[in-house]
């Protein structure tokens, strides 16, 4: 049998001493060749050594066949997010640039994975492009995914898209699983990208079709607490409540006032009460009355590190993770009716034009006069139901609720309000059937007075902050969209048939005037959700840039402290700032409560991702039943490979492949947003209204053609 010869050592010495005697970065490999003065007898041994410096990583290969020494390439750490497609990016947050990641040059790096990343040299005016060169932590120890059997190994197909690579399960690693089941695989190793990462299943969760394996895949998928540490559980268990007189002489006593809760119908943990009451002068007192969790939860304590270990409740189609234990979320600190309830007040008088013109923030004890629900509400709102001794004020607090609502629009708050549906579930937890949740007058109560108080909270902490540095706080930000977005925007609305030129730098009034075109259009719900993604995310800081959706220059969050680590730190800085200001303390805290904004932003992002899967799966498992039926849909999205169809009115999203459009040869349009038939010419735009059929269901990713 014939061997490969080796190249020459010779060789690749030479090579590396021409890279390290040159200035330039990056060279062509035949321009290499040329200066080597490599002839047609050495050219293969030239080769050669080239492929085996790029398997020892002495060279990097870049772009257009050129190769690079390591050292001469800039090294930055980040963290890399994969997309679908299989590349990713990398943010470099000295300069808050994206470097681009692509395929090939992933190495053995998986989504999350904190990576060094070596960055190539562009073109002008070009994003910057690199490779990764080693994986310094892996994000995370597990993964779910379904379990597929061969004679002599197995592998876990990932439940998660942007895990491009399967796993490969020795059979001693397998647990005897069977063909098809939902696992937990732990991470082993992957030491070289051309093999699979190498994983053992560590927990069976089950088949896909058994009751609740779906949604504790989603669970474990993401890493979700599904029980409390029994220290925690105890710990919180052995919290008590009791009135004393001294404790009442240090809070608002409101125990006479007309206070009460509107809730979800279905709500157990109830934080906010409303009061209100109209002055002499014609201005409004209006309470808002929060749960005062911090009472019971100090900072440090085991409860404590756990909620901001979680960060956030989550909610879930068929449960609800919560943030603190039961005997808190639903006990203590719950506002229930008829109970007296240690809370944290924000009293504002507010005048004609929705101005607070004087208000009060500090401890209270209240006990709530009723607990309603937000249909109730709106029943008695309509006069459903005039003998109600509540009517009269809830009727009053819609009134001004509504005045409130009027005013934030006509000064630039944006309504980005997007249609939801909730599930009925049978007793194996399966879809009978989907609701389309009206919006109601109730909410918009309820939603207007806790903006009232959280911006109040805000401009507070600028009040007593004085001239200079503001004291450090959590803020709720919401920046300008991005420039490119805004023009994408723009070209979307103009494929409608709007005529609109949006400013790159636009202000929250400009955007809302556009908004208000569109609104009562059959492209409305479909303009809204674009218009939506065309934003940047909010999230927590404790720098105040303020709220761009809101138009609100100062804005926090403070009305929800049972299910929102963010607004349980806000009570503790108020309390603290209404005694001192310590200087040193300050100092402590500007680091503090940095971690926690990043914390409660990250653990928010998770909780919404927990809570779209399990939507999904249980909107794919519900369409599964109606396979050869027709629906009304709307055209959501426009590819070059097909149509994305959202099914009215149950949000269901659905993908019409190209390959099923067999009437013509359709093109793509990506300025119009269409497909257009070659011979025929019927066209199919984002927005359009079509009549759909299901074809199939593929429960294993949650896709319905």
């Amino acid at each position: 049998m014939n061997k490969k010869k080796k190249p020459a050592a010779g060789m690749e010495t030479t090579i590396l001493q021409y890279l390290h005697s040159r200035t330039a970065k990056s060279y062509k490999i035949n321009e290499i060749s040329h200066a080597l003065h490599i002839s047609k007898n050495t050219h293969h041994e030239f080769q050669q050594a080239i492929t085996v410096l790029l398997q020892q990583g002495k060279i990097v290969k870049l772009k257009n066949r050129c190769i690079a020494l390591p050292s001469s390439l800039q090294r930055i750490s980040g963290t890399i997010q994969l997309t679908k497609k299989g590349f990713g990016f990398v943010l470099d947050e000295r300069t808050a640039e994206e470097i681009f990641i692509p395929a090939q040059h992933l190495h053995t790096a998986l989504d999350g994975d904190s990576v060094e990343v070596q960055i190539f040299a562009v073109s002008r005016g070009k994003s910057k492009e690199g490779q990764i060169t080693s994986v310094q932590k892996r994000a995370r120890e597990t993964f779910v995914g379904t379990y597929h059997r061969s004679e002599y190994y197995g592998f876990m197909v990932a439940d998660n898209s942007r895990v491009y690579r399967d796993f490969y399960i020795q059979p001693q690693n397998s647990l005897n699983a069977q063909q098809g089941q939902k696992v937990v695989v732990k991470f082993l190793k992957w030491d070289t990208a051309s093999l699979n990462p190498e994983g053992q299943i560590v927990e069976i969760l089950g088949f896909p079709d058994e009751p609740g394996v779906d949604i504790i895949s989603v669970m474990k998928g993401l890493n979700l607490p599904t029980t409390f540490p029994s220290k925690v559980e105890k710990t919180a268990n052995q919290i008590q409540f009791q009135i004393t007189p001294e404790l009442i002489a240090q809070r608002l006593d409101l125990r006479e006032e007309l206070v009460f809760t509107i809730d979800p119908v279905d709500a157990k943990d109830f934080d906010d009460a409303v009061s209100l009451k109209k002055l002499e002068t014609g201005h409004y007192r209006l309470g808002v009355h929060i749960a005062d969790v911090s009472h019971f939860v100090p900072e440090g304590s085991v409860v404590d590190q756990e909620a901001l270990l979680r960060g956030t409740s989550i909610y879930l189609v068929d449960r609800v993770i919560p943030m603190l234990p039961e005997h808190l979320s639903n006990e203590l600190c719950s506002l229930k009716p008829h109970q007296p309830r240690l809370t944290y007040s924000c009293i504002m008088e507010i005048d004609q034009r929705g101005e607070v013109v004087d208000y009060q923030i500090a401890p209270s004890i209240i006990l709530s006069k009723r607990r309603f629900s937000y249909e109730e509400v709106q029943k008695i709102i309509n006069h459903q139901n005039s003998s109600d001794p509540y009517a009269a004020i809830l009727r009053e607090m819609r009134d001004f609720s509504q005045k409130l609502r009027r005013i934030r629009s006509q000064l630039g708050s944006i309504d980005f309000e997007t249609p939801e549906v909730r599930f009925i579930l049978n007793e194996q937890g399966k879809p009978v059937e989907i609701i389309p949740i009206q919006r109601l007058q109730s909410h918009e109560l309820i939603e207007e007075f806790m903006l009232m108080a959280n911006k109040t909270v805000a401009k507070h902490i600028s009040k007593i902050s004085g001239k200079g540095k503001k004291l450090p706080f959590i803020y709720r930000v919401h920046e300008k969209p991005d420039g490119d977005k805004i023009s994408n925007f723009e070209n979307f609305l103009n494929a409608l048939g709007f005529k609109v030129k949006i400013p790159k730098s636009i202000a929250p009034k400009q955007f809302q005037e556009i908004m208000n075109r569109v609104l009562g259009t059959k492209d409305d719900v479909l303009i809204k959700e674009v218009a939506l993604r065309t934003m940047m995310k909010a999230n927590y800081s404790p720098q105040n840039i303020g709220h761009f959706g809101l138009a609100f220059p100062d804005y926090t969050h403070f009305t929800s402290p049972i299910r929102r680590y963010p607004d349980l730190a806000v009570h503790r800085l108020l309390k603290e700032y209404a005694v001192s200001i310590d200087p040193r303390r300050i100092r402590t805290l500007q680091p503090y409560l940095k971690k926690v904004s990043e914390i409660s932003s990250d653990r928010e992002r998770v909780a919404l991702e927990a809570e779209r899967q399990s939507i999904k799966i249980k909107q794919v498992e519900w369409i599964s039943e109606y396979i050869g039926q027709r629906f009304d849909g709307l055209i959501s999205g426009v590819t070059a490979y097909g149509l994305f169809i959202e099914i009215t009115p149950f949000l269901i999203e659905g993908f019409i492949r190209m390959e099923d459009m067999a009437d013509d040869y359709y093109l793509y349009n990506e300025k119009t947003y269409s497909l257009t038939g070659r011979e025929f010419g019927r066209r199919y735009q984002l927005g359009d209204e079509i009549q759909i059929l299901v074809k199939s269901v593929n429960r294993e990713v949650n896709q319905i053609d």
